[in-house]
């Protein structure tokens, strides 16, 4: 004897069913399931503090401990893995003071795993073969695509956000480059901190000294290489870079014609920090 087959009739959807239907969609399409709570808050702090922790942990005066780096590579990777997520679109709804401030890091960062990743050498100019320099070696991620040193200096920053006083911001890993900061770039401060720089670098007479016995401004040579950044041709080198030096040598360089003479580059790495009996004999710009 067979059994009637049982027809299971499913009840019609209640108005509970279709409530929770309705709030899984809503959820799906606004981010909010478990599985984007990550995404949707991991906008990207603009503070920088991962960055700021490491520069106070390995730099010292503007000298990096670069073997320290070696020891404990994770903070450095972790932080460009953080720039590298960042997407485009994001990175595009920013201030210009903001994304100026990222770029700056981004390269800072990136140059010293470059400099970290072939470590022991005494030159940042070592790396790299003999037919490609390190600023152009695809050495960081960012926006979907392996960026060079060149493309973040020359392109992101000087072509698409212009603005001189980077050059007292980015850090080429050489003892003649400005002095690394022991803080993050952030837009917030953008403007304070580049003239800040630019007063310090300016400041240091082993990069940049007016000699008045001479009638002679002593310049670094960054000044030589990116000249063009610094002048609209309507004031001289002398009297624009003048505005960051003390005020009698600023007086002194207002309209006066002056001899300019751009120092040698000392390409040695700027770190770790020397032994006191060396430190002072470094760098003097001959």
């Amino acid at each position: 004897m067979t059994s009637a087959p049982c027809h299971f009739v499913r009840p019609a959807p209640g108005p509970g069913f279709r409530q929770g239907l309705f709030l899984l969609l809503l959820a799906v399409v606004t981010g909010l399931l478990p599985g984007r709570v990550e995404a949707a808050d991991a906008d990207f702090d603009l503070r920088h503090p991962a960055w700021t922790a490491l520069l106070q942990r390995h730099v010292d005066q503007g000298w990096v401990d670069y073997p320290a780096l070696v020891r404990e590579p994770a903070p450095l990777d972790a932080y460009l893995d953080r720039l590298a997520a960042v997407s485009r679109a994001e990175f595009d709804r920013w201030s210009r003071e903001d994304r100026t401030a990222f770029l700056i890091n981004l390269y800072n960062a990136a140059t010293l795993r470059l400099v970290r990743d072939h470590h022991p050498v005494t030159s940042i100019r070592k790396i790299g073969g003999l037919f490609s320099s390190p600023w152009k070696l695809a050495v960081v991620r960012v926006w979907g695509s392996t960026l060079t040193l060149d493309d973040i200096e020359h392109i992101h920053l000087r072509r698409d956000l212009p603005e001189p006083r980077i050059h007292f911001a980015l850090v080429c890993a050489a003892r003649s480059c400005p002095a690394l900061r022991a803080t993050a770039w952030m837009g917030a401060t953008l403007e304070a901190d580049l003239d800040a720089e630019a007063r310090r670098f300016m400041g240091d007479p082993t990069k940049n000294r007016l000699d008045r016995e001479t009638g002679i401004l002593h310049l670094s040579a960054i000044f030589d290489w990116f000249g063009k950044d610094f002048t609209d041709g309507d004031k001289p080198l002398s009297e624009v870079v003048g505005q960051w030096m003390e005020e009698r040598d600023r007086e002194y360089l207002l309209g006066k014609a002056v001899k300019v003479k751009f120092n040698d580059y000392d390409w040695s790495l700027n770190g770790p920090r020397p032994a006191a009996k060396d430190e002072g004999r470094i760098d003097r710009g001959k």
